[in-house]
Formats: structure tokens, C-alpha cells, sequence
């Protein structure tokens, strides 16, 4: 039974996004996911005027007549939501979580999915598998989406991200949009990443909070690892502690962001301190604008 507190969260979520998903994301969502390439429709007879690439030859020697494959126009989309649930997404030092932001973004995109009339799935990660849900239409589906990230409970706190990208390459067979929604604060996840990226059409979210950026010099602070639990005890005002702090942190976010350039995944940057609406529509934009150059 769900408690009645998880409800009232997903019917919130619900509202809040509603008008988004009404006024901006549902044009944006179906301008860049608008179905791409074409699907085996049926085999018929050849007529005068088919394009001979087409010809079906096994079905041609069976019949002993020409037929030819007919295709459709690929209009129904996948969404797969990947969400990191690992303990760092625990931390904030706004008014909301890591973790809070990453369930509101997928509820945003689930409900502009199935307004475009797409199937949405779920894999929830953090060292193990933690839950996957088969991608579905409809409204009470992406609900149950919702309700599985508020209420699911993660037994584990590390990060695996080439594990979930693995299992994913194993269950989901057909062309689909994968969110990526992570602080990606992980490692050895590089070639998982290329092949789901050659299989699919992946975007990566980055969630970060300022503080991991940049921690405010306020004297001696114990600093907890969220994931391993490992306590250590740092002067914040010392100016080595934040040099070091600063070369590690933009460090690490240098080079996935490299990584993902390099094989030309689609990112975008998420500051938990100013919103997550802006940098998806310009994100949205842009994308789209690059399709319409391409064609």
C-alpha cells in the first residue's frame, strides 16, 4: 500500500508541471523526438514504379513474383528515464536535493512524452539495478513512473553508472531516447556509454549543487561521502584545502563533459541553485535548430 503522503507527492508533481509541459516542453519535446527513419510496414506485390531497392528477394523466390517491402513513417518514440538514485544524490544546499530535482525533470519529460503520444520506461540505478519498468503509454502509466521514484527505497548508495548502461543495452532493444539523469560522479563508465550511444539517442543530464563546486571558506567542517560513508575533518578557510578542492571538483567536471563532447552526446548542465526550466528549453532550442540545419 502506497501511504497517502507519496500520493499527494505525485499529484504535485502532476500540477507543477502541468502548465509547463502545456505551454513549452510539449512543442519543444515533439520538434526534437518527433520520430525519426521508417518502420517495416508489410511485403506486397511489385507494381509499376516501386523503387527495386526494396524488393523483398526471399519472399520474391518463394512466390516466384517481385514483392517489395513497404515501410512507414517511425512515429512512435521511447523515452527511457535512467535516474541515478546513489546516496550523493542526498545532498543540497538549497531549498531541494540532488535527487529531488533529478524526479521533478523526469516527471516533466514523461508527461511531455506521453502528450506526444511516446511509451516511457524507468531504470532506476545506483551500484545495482535497483528497478526497471517497461516502457508503456499513458497517463496512469507515467503515474506509476512518478510513484516509483518518490516511494522505491535503493538498497544501494554507490554509483555503477556502466552497470545500468549495460543492462540497458541488454532490455532495450529498440532505438530510444535515453535520459541520462546523474551527478556522474563515477568512473570507468566510458565504453558502456559508447555503445549505448551507437544503439541509441542519448542525453545526458548533469545534476550538480554549487557547494560541489565550490565549498564557502567557513572554518573546520567534517565532510561525509555520501555514498561510502567515510568522514574527514577539513579547514575550509585554509587557501591550499580550496585550491585542491577546486582543481578536483572542476577537474572531474572538465573531463566528463570532454568525454561527452567527444562522443557527441547531447549534455546539459543542471545548478541546482538556478533552476532546472531555462537550461532545458535553451538545450530543447538549440537541438532543434541543429536538426533543421542538418536536414
Amino acid at each position: 500500500m502506497i501511504p497517502q503522503e507519496i500520493l499527494k507527492k505525485v499529484r504535485q508533481l502532476e500540477i507543477t508541471t502541468r502548465d509547463l509541459v502545456n505551454s513549452v516542453f510539449c512543442g519543444e519535446y515533439h520538434s526534437v523526438f518527433k520520430g525519426k527513419g521508417m518502420e517495416f510496414s508489410e511485403v506486397r506485390e511489385y507494381q509499376y514504379g516501386d523503387d527495386i531497392r526494396q524488393i523483398d528477394w526471399n519472399v520474391t523466390a518463394r512466390m516466384r513474383s517481385p514483392f517489395v517491402k513497404v515501410f512507414s513513417e517511425e512515429r512512435e518514440q521511447i523515452l527511457m528515464l535512467v535516474v541515478d538514485a546513489s546516496g550523493s544524490g542526498e545532498f543540497g544546499s538549497g531549498e531541494q536535493m540532488k535527487g529531488e530535482i533529478a524526479v521533478e525533470i523526469a516527471a516533466l519529460l514523461a508527461f511531455s512524452a506521453i502528450k506526444n503520444n511516446d511509451r516511457v520506461g524507468l531504470l532506476i540505478f545506483t551500484d545495482r539495478i535497483e528497478k526497471f519498468v517497461p516502457p508503456k503509454k499513458g497517463k496512469a502509466h507515467v503515474l506509476r513512473v512518478l510513484r516509483e521514484l518518490l516511494y522505491f527505497k535503493p538498497e544501494g548508495r554507490g554509483t555503477d553508472l556502466g552497470l545500468a548502461l549495460e543492462y540497458l543495452t541488454r532490455v532495450i532493444r529498440r532505438r530510444s531516447v535515453v535520459l541520462l539523469v546523474s551527478d556522474f560522479l563515477d568512473s570507468g563508465f566510458e565504453k558502456p556509454l559508447k555503445v549505448v550511444n551507437s544503439k541509441h539517442d542519448v542525453i545526458a543530464l548533469t545534476i550538480r549543487d554549487p557547494c560541489e563546486l565550490a565549498i564557502p571558506p567557513v572554518g573546520l567542517v567534517q565532510l561525509e561521502d555520501a555514498e561510502t560513508g567515510e568522514r574527514i575533518l577539513v579547514d575550509t578557510s585554509s587557501r591550499e584545502f580550496q585550491q585542491e578542492y577546486r582543481q578536483l571538483t572542476q577537474g572531474r567536471h572538465q573531463r566528463v563533459t570532454k568525454f561527452l563532447d567527444r562522443l557527441d552526446v547531447d549534455h546539459v548542465d543542471i545548478d541546482t541553485s538556478r533552476g532546472y526550466v531555462r537550461p532545458l528549453v535553451q538545450f530543447f532550442r538549440r537541438r532543434a535548430r541543429a536538426l533543421g540545419a542538418g536536414r
